[in-house]
């Protein structure tokens, strides 16, 4: 059995498992400016967690590409109140940050997890997650959110990728992170063309293949909107397509805006394996 422990919480991960967005910041590129209000994005956590959700990732910057960086203290506003009144809800509670200083208070309120699209690179990042025993979820980037789709350049963008989650798996490993709370995750759209994202979705066994649990987010995202022609709000059919591709492949976590259409996708994927 593949378990997910993050601090007191264990999640098995041989189902696939779904992780709801809550973007309580006023410019996230999808839903930005409807969750700021944290009694609406505690409401909004647990219609998720209803819908099926069994992690719930709560961000308080945006890293859009061409987003503004946010104060840590603004940040720290933004997502404490919200994970203060959620730790004792079921889901595994995890917080989209680079900052420790952020880390640190979310973990201090009761966070589980560390979604870090940084990979715990910050200074003293990862020693903070491991003196909590938290999870961690470790991400590939090229360059940063302002500045990061100008023009991504890779000689090969899948042994790249490949190549810097298995060095940060290992080097947070010797700050004391555990191996069994960790999740990786290529970034999609984090530095990379169409082309590129569609490259590491065809050969995500690849990333699989390293043993440690993979997560995907292709929610929404501009990747969508470029295949199909549709604006934001229209791409849920076409990120359902992506993920399922991604767990035909071996993913286990995916991280998604629309949670209850993506536990039914799972389903209908499911039942059609066990007949086969």
């Amino acid at each position: 059995m593949m378990l997910l422990q993050c601090r007191d919480k264990k999640l098995d991960l041989s189902q696939p498992r779904i992780m709801g967005i809550v973007n309580v910041t006023p410019d996230s590129f999808s839903d930005g400016g409807h969750w700021t209000d944290p009694r609406r994005a505690i409401d909004h956590a647990l219609a998720l967690v209803a819908d099926g959700a069994t992690l719930i990732d709560i961000g308080g910057e945006s890293t859009r590409p061409g987003a503004r960086p946010v104060s840590p203290a603004e940040e720290i506003d933004r997502v404490v109140p919200v994970v203060e009144s959620l730790r004792g809800c079921d889901a595994i509670l995890s917080v989209d940050t680079r900052h420790p200083a952020v880390m640190e208070a979310a973990l201090a309120a009761g966070a589980d997890m560390i979604n870090d699209i940084q990979a715990l690179a910050a200074p003293g990042a990862a020693e903070l997650v491991a003196r909590y025993q938290a999870g961690a979820c470790l991400m590939h980037m090229q360059g940063a959110p302002e500045t990061m789709q100008s023009a991504p350049r890779y000689q090969n963008v899948l042994s790249e990728v490949v190549a810097f989650l298995t060095e940060r798996v290992a080097e947070v490993g010797t700050a004391g992170v555990r191996q069994a709370g960790l999740l990786i995750d290529p970034g999609f759209g984090f530095g990379k063309t169409v082309e590129q994202n569609l490259v590491l979705l065809r050969h995500l066994s690849v990333l699989v293949d390293t043993g440690v649990p993979v997560l995907v987010g292709m929610s929404r995202k501009s990747m969508l909107g470029r295949l199909t022609g549709r604006e934001v709000g229209e791409r849920e059919f076409a990120g359902i397509a992506a993920h399922l591709h991604a767990l035909s492949s071996g993913a286990r976590v995916f991280r998604v805006h629309h949670v209850a259409a993506m536990r039914d996708a799972i389903c209908v994927w499911q039942a059609i394996e066990e007949q086969a």
